[in-house]
């Protein structure tokens, strides 16, 4: 399998590349590394999952690695990941771990883990767990007798906890607006079901009936087209779309544009800016994200950083500026001071508070904001190709030769997924025709070296 940890924690086919052998070990491995700090050596871990049908079996296999090790579990069952961000810290967990591949099909699905104060594990203890999982290290004897590991369900009271925490704080009204939810067919479902019937909003519920195959199957933030169809049908004032795991939000306004990660971003932005939340008028985005961003924040008196690709990268910087808002384009939205993590449901709430305060439509308040063209083409190669395109003569010169056709209107940025066996070729300018031409070109020339 390579490299087990990627930007969002260990991912590949269920019962394949991610078996349950490999869940057993590494639930051992976490245990054994993050028992040196828990009291007695014993960690306890909050544990979660979406509605993949391989999500049973590689929850009972983790669980029973933590066990083995003498850890506690507490299962929680389905639920979107920043819930378990959330209950790690209220818990009073050592960790909590997330059964998920996100936005990835259902064959697909993955383990990442959060400390416990509900971010991301640090990248050494990552190592250290990858490392032991790996090579089969000595993590000392077996534990037996009553010091066994011990488990528990607290599926209702965990969702309780999550809804009750999305809820607090949430004082605007909005009902009489109209919604339609897209859950993906995932882990948003109850729980969006739960806070938005609880704000008496009429809304019109899609991707709401999963079946442990059908998640992110033509629905969800990514697959945001049935969204914007019955935003349309329905008259609604807005649509909100989830990912299977539920950490990212995509909207769609009432006329059904989609409204992506940035746009929400901005709303959002000048929505504390004003009400004066937004500290240091400072918003972290990532290097993806349009140059349309940069210049509508310009125009609100907000700066705009820009970190790496990947939510865990815009938290770190986040973290270091003081920054309280921040996200991706992909929809992955941080409120710093609420949030370890990126969180969609809470996100929309944010949004909707925005809108209502404003007393705007969705597509008024996304005005503000021009979006350049911008061209998104993968190449698919080899995985451990994924990063020769730095060093292959005659991709550099290609691309050299493109960013000077753009000098000055325009940009050019190349990189690896940290998910996928994909290079990303992303184009931004005025020219839309010159974008899909030629970054078809390039992502076909990468495709062709490396795949």
């Amino acid at each position: 399998m390579g490299k087990l940890f990627g930007t969002d924690g260990v991912r590949g086919v269920a019962n394949g590349d991610l078996s349950p052998e490999l869940a057993y070990r590494l639930g051992r491995a976490g245990a054994y590394a993050l028992g040196k700090s828990a009291p007695n050596g014993s960690p306890f871990v909050v544990i979660g999952k979406d509605t993949r049908v391989s999500g049973d079996m590689l929850e009972d296999s983790l669980s029973a690695g933590i066990l083995s090790m003498g850890g506690r579990v507490a299962k929680v069952g389905v639920i979107p990941t920043p819930a378990i961000a959330y209950l790690a810290r209220t818990m009073g967990a050592d960790c909590g771990a997330v059964i998920s591949a996100s936005h990835n099909p259902f064959e697909y699905n993955g383990i990442k883990f959060f400390n416990g104060d509900g971010y991301k594990l640090d990248d050494a203890i990552e190592n250290e767990i990858e490392s032991l999982a790996v090579r089969g290290a000595d993590m000392g004897e077996r534990v037996t007798g009553a010091k066994g590991g011990r488990g528990d369900e607290q599926t209702e009271d965990a969702l309780r906890e999550y809804t009750n925490y999305l809820l607090f704080g949430m004082n605007t009204n909005i009902s009489g607006m109209k919604l339609v939810v897209d859950c993906a067919n995932g882990a948003a479902v109850r729980a969006a079901k739960t806070v938005f019937e609880f704000l008496n909003a009429e809304t019109v519920f899609i991707g709401c009936e999963p079946d442990g195959i059908n998640i992110n199957a033509g629905v969800g933030s990514t697959y945001p087209q049935t969204l914007c169809e019955t935003v349309k049908n329905e008259g609604a004032d807005i649509g909100l779309a989830f990912d299977g795991d539920a950490d990212r939000l995509i909207a769609v306004d009432e006329n059904g544009a989609i409204m992506d990660g940035d746009r929400i971003m901005y709303i959002c932005a000048a929505y504390m800016k004003k009400e004066g939340t937004l500290k240091n008028d400072l918003v972290t985005a990532t290097v993806m994200s349009n140059i349309g961003l940069r210049l509508a924040l310009d125009e609100k008196g907000i700066e705009l950083q820009l970190a790496d690709v990947g939510d865990r990268y815009v938290l770190e910087m986040m973290r270091g500026t003081g920054s309280v808002l921040g996200g991706e384009q992909s929809g992955h939205i941080i409120f710093l001071e609420r949030n370890t993590t990126g969180d969609g449901l809470f996100a929309a709430l944010r949004l909707l508070e925005a809108l209502r305060t404003a007393g705007a439509t969705a597509s008024e308040a996304a005005s503000g904001m021009r979006v350049y063209p911008q061209v998104l083409r993968n190449a698919r190669v080899k995985e451990k190709n994924k990063g020769r395109y730095l060093n292959d003569p005659e991709i550099g010169i290609a691309i050299e030769k493109v960013e000077r056709q753009m000098e000055g209107e325009g940009r050019v940025l190349i990189r690896a997924s940290g998910t996928e066996p994909l290079v990303r070729v992303m184009l931004e300018g005025a020219d839309q025709s010159f974008l899909d031409r030629t970054a078809g070109e390039l992502a076909g020339l990468i495709e062709k070296k490396l795949g």
